[in-house]
């Protein structure tokens, strides 16, 4: 079942990639199977990177910073006019959940594609997201928004500890702290007050009851310009490292076909009601008596979308450029059916060995995996320079099987087959997952690390963020001495105050 399948409607001649790395790889490749002429930009380290020499064309941005070049809307959208680009697709991260770039977009008679700044400044609030969702009738965890001078004690004794408290405006776990007895609530409210006004530049919370081993399961969904919306099932993301989703797959092992419409079909409404257009995903708690509670909305396309291509047979940034330029949906709920099994497998430059410290340098030797049932979205090749100023995710390894069992087992052999030289990676850590016995049965929830395998949950978030920030700081320290010379140096002085941050 494919999207191009269709009789001929209008389409872009011409769209601009917001991004960079993986996914922008990805936007590029749809194009080119559309027909579709692609627009790559790149900040000034990016230059070599794989994205530039596969678009049709390229553009430099300036930035004070690399991060800094990918966020500017108003040079996004300067470059876009130069090159005559139609549309816009943000990918995921830097400006795909800002609802600036699709207002300036429209101002500039240019597509965005994804959804309104209206419902992307809804759904991005978790407090306005939740008022939302409660009104379309979508069941919620037990919770309340937290307004200046409310009693927060108050609340959180109304609910019940364990609590969460949480940013409205953010995600990733940034501003989030579990409370489990009320004599540390006041000091983790101020954590989590003043770490989500750092990230976010607010310091609006909410809180809600904290639901003991939760399953995190989402589900997939796609809006057009004329009032349809369909699910396309479920991805299991409880494969979690501090808030940080590091496995996917589709489908659950826990969900069945009747716990998949109802929550299928909750998604839906609550698309259909804010006027959903484009791909977004709507994200659940699912507790062990399989009561499942709107978490948020992710208002973009998930890192994990392949999985939902693989069981679907739907190419979803197609669908997402389909219904930007006006197409409608072209299939019927009825028609989606999974079939078969897929895992995805984020790849980091990061040491399992070493808490998980992000290590960016340059690949050496790359062999990549091949076979039945695997596929690899990726931007390294021989020779890239991995650069410290973005995530440290270089690649999703993807399988796909029959059922469960098989597409694990691919899985295991794609990652053993998976080598890179250079650059430390997380494959270790997925490996020692993907062969967990508690795994293998399908017995997962949000805390499968830190219950199973402790140590690989011992570095918090923070840390990391510290870690790569002191690591890019001695880079540019040393970066006048021999490269040898630099990398000798950097790295003894990184593990002299990652001790004293780990400590």
């Amino acid at each position: 079942m494919s999207i191009n399948s269709r009789e001929a409607a209008p389409m872009f001649s011409r769209i601009l990639i917001a991004n960079r790395g993986e996914i922008a790889v990805r936007v590029i490749r749809a194009c080119r199977q559309m027909g579709i002429a692609s627009v790559a930009v790149y900040a000034d380290c990016d230059r070599d990177s794989l994205h530039v020499s596969l678009a049709d064309f390229a553009y430099p941005l300036e930035g004070a910073t690399p991060r800094a070049a990918y966020l500017d809307i108003e040079q996004l959208l300067k470059v876009a006019r130069r090159a005559g680009a139609e549309a816009i697709h943000p990918g995921y991260g830097f400006v795909s959940e800002n609802p600036a770039l699709p207002e300036a977009c429209v101002a500039n008679g240019i597509t965005f594609i994804g959804p309104s700044a209206d419902v992307i400044r809804r759904l991005g609030n978790k407090n306005q997201a939740r008022d939302a969702m409660k009104a379309a009738g979508l069941p919620l965890v037990p919770g309340s928004n937290l307004t200046q001078g409310e009693d927060v004690a108050q609340v959180a004794q109304q609910i019940g500890y364990p609590v969460l408290i949480k940013a409205a405006g953010g995600g990733g776990g940034r501003g989030m702290r579990k409370v489990d007895h009320p004599k540390d609530l006041d000091n983790l409210f101020q954590q989590a007050r003043s770490e989500s006004l750092t990230s976010f530049g607010s310091d609006e919370l909410f809180i809600e009851k904290y639901v003991v081993h939760p399953r995190h399961v989402e589900i997939q969904v796609l809006g057009d310009s004329h009032g349809q919306a369909i699910y396309l099932g479920e991805r299991e993301c409880s494969i979690q490292r501090r808030f940080q989703k590091m496995i996917e797959e589709a489908p659950s092992p826990v969900v069945t076909p009747e716990l998949r419409q109802r929550m299928g079909q909750a998604a839906a409404k609550g698309a259909r009601e804010v006027g959903y257009v484009g791909a977004g995903t709507f994200e659940f708690l699912v507790d062990k008596d399989l009561n499942f509670y709107f978490l948020e909305v992710n208002t973009r396309l998930q890192v994990e979308h392949p999985v939902t291509e693989q069981v679907y047979g739907v190419d979803l940034v197609q669908a997402q450029i389909e219904v930007a330029a006006g197409h409608p949906l072209p299939w019927k709920q009825e028609e989606l059916k999974p079939r078969g099994w897929a895992f995805e497998c984020r790849i980091t430059c990061e040491d399992p060995y070493r808490n998980f410290l992000p290590c960016p340098g340059q690949v050496q030797q790359l062999r990549l995996p091949q076979g039945a049932g695997v596929r690899l979205d990726t931007h390294l090749y021989p020779g890239y320079q991995v650069p410290q100023a973005f995530d440290s995710m270089v690649a999703k390894l993807i399988t796909f099987g029959e059922d469960r069992e098989q597409a694990r087992r691919r899985m295991l052999g794609a990652l053993a087959e998976f080598q890179i030289t250079g650059i430390p990676t997380s494959i270790p850590f997925h490996q020692q997952i993907l062969e967990h016995p508690e795994f293998i049965a399908g017995n997962l929830s949000t805390h499968f690390i830190a219950d199973h395998l402790p140590h690989l949950a011992r570095c918090s978030a923070g840390d990391i963020q510290e870690l790569a920030a002191l690591a890019a700081a001695l880079e540019s320290l040393f970066s006048n001495a021999p490269p040898a010379a630099a990398a000798t140096r950097s790295e003894a002085q990184v593990w002299k105050e990652a001790g004293r941050v780990l400590r």
